[in-house]
């Protein structure tokens, strides 16, 4: 076995240990899903992202594609293909850095600190430098609308109430249930 791929297996095995939710895309380990939760200190708050990665076969040296699959509101995200502008990950990627780096510093730092001057969402930059409170809240509507934990099947960071749960699980049993025909 080659050290690159040495290296993304144990890349990958030490992502899959710490608190993400990763799910594979086949039976390779160059292309998976990632549930990521945005900053608690942000508007990105309380929403969770599936966050695409696909690991080119040069992988440490060359650096991840990471893409919102998920619609976020971002300047540096293209909101049509989700892909990232980001810096770190496109042009001064390194082999020192690893998978866990990316979703612990290099993605909550994007969404902390976003970069208006290089943007892939026009709009969302023009936004944010004319009105930041309404570049927010324009943040929290996509969080609440295409974020929602449940709807890519992460778990909640904070607890609903029993009623909210109970009301959504009933809807959707039922659903499924008179989607079934016996054959």
């Amino acid at each position: 076995m080659s050290s690159p791929s040495k290296r993304r297996e144990m890349d990958l095995m030490k992502l899959m240990m710490s608190d993400y939710k990763v799910e594979m895309m086949n039976d390779g380990m160059q292309e998976f899903y990632v549930h990521f939760h945005g900053p608690s200190d942000s508007p990105y708050h309380g929403g969770v992202w599936r966050i695409r990665v696909e690991l080119p076969d040069s992988y440490p040296y060359k650096s991840p594609s990471i893409g919102f699959v998920n619609k976020i509101y971002h300047p540096n995200v293209d909101e049509m293909s989700g892909s990232v502008c980001l810096d770190v990950i496109n042009q001064t990627w390194s082999p020192m850095f690893d998978l866990v780096n990316v979703f612990e510093v290099f993605l909550p730092q994007l969404l902390l600190y976003p970069n208006p001057s290089d943007p892939l969402n026009g709009e969302a930059a023009a936004l944010m430098m004319r009105d930041r409170s309404a570049y927010e809240q324009r943040v929290k509507e996509y969080s609440e609308k295409y974020a929602k934990p449940e709807d890519i099947g992460a778990a909640p960071e904070e607890e609903s109430s029993d009623e909210e749960v109970s009301e959504d699980e009933y809807e959707s049993q039922d659903e499924e249930m008179a989607g079934q025909a016996d054959p």
